[in-house]
């Protein structure tokens, strides 16, 4: 909540001013029935028209600048409570940006959305009710406390007697409430992650007639947040009868005593009649308190999930390296596929994987023992079974996720030494399942960058995109919807393809983006990535042996483990999974 309170000092200013008129106008709610009381027992009974029309006139005064600073002092509120919570929102996002994907992965999408929707808006409900009410409830259940017991102490103990009561009912309500809207909350994620698939998946749903089946697991998770909530909301619900059920209590007391000291002749009925009003002005305020503790425990519960992002450690660091020279060095390695790094006249390999093992949830290594080298400007094909790790590496080569032993570099440099955006600069990727936004060809190729449409245009021929948007009527400016519907799935992938070469990088990382291209297509696009981008180094993850068999180099994998290495020729003599692979596609490696 202390991180939530800081955003509020910008708006310091405006929130005293808030306060300023919304005090005024609430001393003008509590000044009404001491008028009234005293024109009851002491000017009407004077038959003074003049004195009477005077004070008629100041409770008049009185009701219109209440109503007035109201309205201006909420109005103040909404707007304080807007502006925070816009920066606050901003600031969030801006860190949602930030986190690592191990980071994303532990919070999950669904929560951060939630977070940055649902929580985001109580945090909004909680400030506009506290500056709105939190400063007219306290002043009218103080102020009304006090007014009455100058106007009459003995009724007005009578009625305090019940606040100690009241009180032990809004602290163990708060209590318990904080933790069940927490867990509100949480249902409320698991409730995003299904509309989240369900959106995402509709057209396998329709495809397999699985409506029905998605529609009862939605049920289930709606009605897992409909119990969270009603459970929050009995809890907190409980206030309100409790609270009226002391203070009608005390009310009935107040009548009673009240009744007994009028007929004694020591208090006057107007008296009465005002001290009832003021009654209900305590109950109103003791009312608005239990609704800002509900608020205030639906907006600490956000706030707590809001602060766990925000002050979410930067996870990925930049850490000083030993090159890759000191360590082949160190451990005087005599592997060929890494040597030619150490002698002082070569360059170092552009990419070099060293001993590199990782695992995501730390418990099974995905990764293990993965070790190769390429030089500056040569292919590296990748080719193994579902979930043999091949994406796994290329999320490692761009420092998505960190090894947990071993070491990345790009030349001879550890990429855990690099700044984040002078690694990232060097690629151009296509990811497994990349995404097209709602906008148009080419502001989808240029991707926010620098780029002309002349160098999209050279991108898109290169990535044979060209074709399909020169007959488009409106060519490179033709709107896609979102996650590019209206495009065909090869036509998707062209336009990722460009988008991934518009940028000119040092290494072209191709993570089976050729699986919905024709094998002429996939041919030419390999023939102009050779051609246009001469000296670009290339890693391509691909399921097909033709895909990958001209590459300089090919890393095989099985369930995390390296089990082959070298050219399509040299793999065929000595990789039997390889051999198997290439045979059932092209029938014992000859070209298809």
């Amino acid at each position: 909540m202390r991180k939530v309170i800081e955003y509020l000092k910008p708006q310091f200013a405006w929130m005293c001013f808030g306060i300023s008129i919304k005090f005024v106008g609430t001393i003008m709610d509590l000044v009404i029935p001491w008028i009234l009381a005293h024109l009851l027992d002491v000017v009407v009974p004077t038959e003074d028209h003049g004195a009477i029309f005077l004070w008629g006139g100041a409770m008049l005064l009185s009701a219109v600048l209440a109503l007035v600073t109201n309205i201006i002092a909420n109005r103040i509120a909404s707007l304080v409570a807007r502006d925070t919570v816009r920066s606050l929102r901003h600031d969030l996002f801006s860190k949602i940006c930030l986190l690592s994907c191990h980071q994303t992965d532990e919070f999950t999408i669904p929560s951060l959305e939630s977070r940055m929707t649902s929580d985001t808006y109580n945090i909004h409900q909680m400030l506009n009710m506290m500056q709105r009410m939190g400063v007219r409830a306290p002043i009218l259940l103080l102020g009304g406390i006090g007014i009455t017991l100058m106007m009459e102490p003995v009724l007005t103990l009578t009625l305090i007697g019940t606040l100690p009561l009241l009180a032990l009912v809004v602290w163990w309500v708060s209590k318990k409430g904080i933790p069940l809207y927490t867990k509100l909350q949480q249902s409320i994620d698991r409730m995003v992650r299904t509309v989240r698939e369900n959106i995402t998946g509709i057209r396998v749903i329709k495809a397999l007639s699985k409506t029905e089946y998605e529609k009862k697991r939605f049920d289930d998770a709606n009605q897992n947040v409909v119990a969270c909530e009603k459970k929050a909301g009995i809890t907190m619900a409980l206030t309100n009868p409790a609270m009226n059920l002391l203070l009608n209590i005390g009310l009935t007391l107040v009548i009673l005593v009240g009744a007994y000291r009028v007929n004694a002749g020591v208090t006057q009925p107007g008296t009465i009649i005002a001290f009832l009003t003021y009654f209900t002005i305590i109950l109103n305020a003791l009312m608005a308190i239990t609704r800002i503790f509900v608020m205030y425990s639906k907006g600490s519960a956000s706030a707590q999930r809001i602060c766990a992002v925000l002050d979410a450690p930067v996870d990925l660091k930049v850490i000083e390296k030993e090159p890759l020279k000191e360590v082949l060095k160190e451990t005087e390695t005599t592997d060929n596929r890494l040597f030619y790094g150490v002698q002082e006249q070569e360059k170092p390999p552009h990419i070099c994987f060293y001993h590199v093992n990782f695992s995501y949830y730390k418990k099974k290594e995905n990764v293990s023992d993965i070790h190769f080298a390429i030089r500056r400007g040569e292919t590296l094909g990748i080719i193994g079974a579902t979930g043999s790790g091949k994406s796994t590496i290329i999320r490692l080569l761009m420092r998505l996720y960190d090894v947990d032993c071993g070491g990345v570099y790009i030349d001879g440099k550890d990429v855990r030494a690099m700044e984040p955006d002078e690694l990232h600069r060097k690629f151009g990727v296509v990811f497994q399942n990349d995404i097209l936004f709602a906008d148009t060809i080419y502001e989808n190729i240029a991707f926010g960058r620098d780029i002309s449409k002349e160098e999209a245009a050279r991108a898109a021929r290169c990535a044979q995109a060209g074709e399909f948007i020169d007959a488009l009527s409106d060519g490179l400016d033709h709107m896609l919807t979102a996650k590019g519907t209206n495009l065909s799935g090869g036509q998707k992938q062209r336009v990722l393809l460009a988008r991934a070469l518009a940028g000119k990088p040092e290494i072209i990382v191709l993570d089976d983006s050729s699986s919905a291209l024709d094998y002429k297509t996939d041919s030419l696009l390999r023939q102009a990535i050779r051609e246009e981008y001469h000296g670009v180094t290339t890693v391509i993850i691909a399921q097909r042996v033709s895909s990958i068999r001209h590459a300089d180099h090919i890393l095989v994998l099985e369930a995390g483990q390296e089990i082959g290495y070298g050219t399509h020729e040299e793999l065929i003599r000595t990789c039997e999974v390889y051999r198997q692979i290439s045979h059932s596609q092209m029938g014992g490696g000859q070209d298809a």
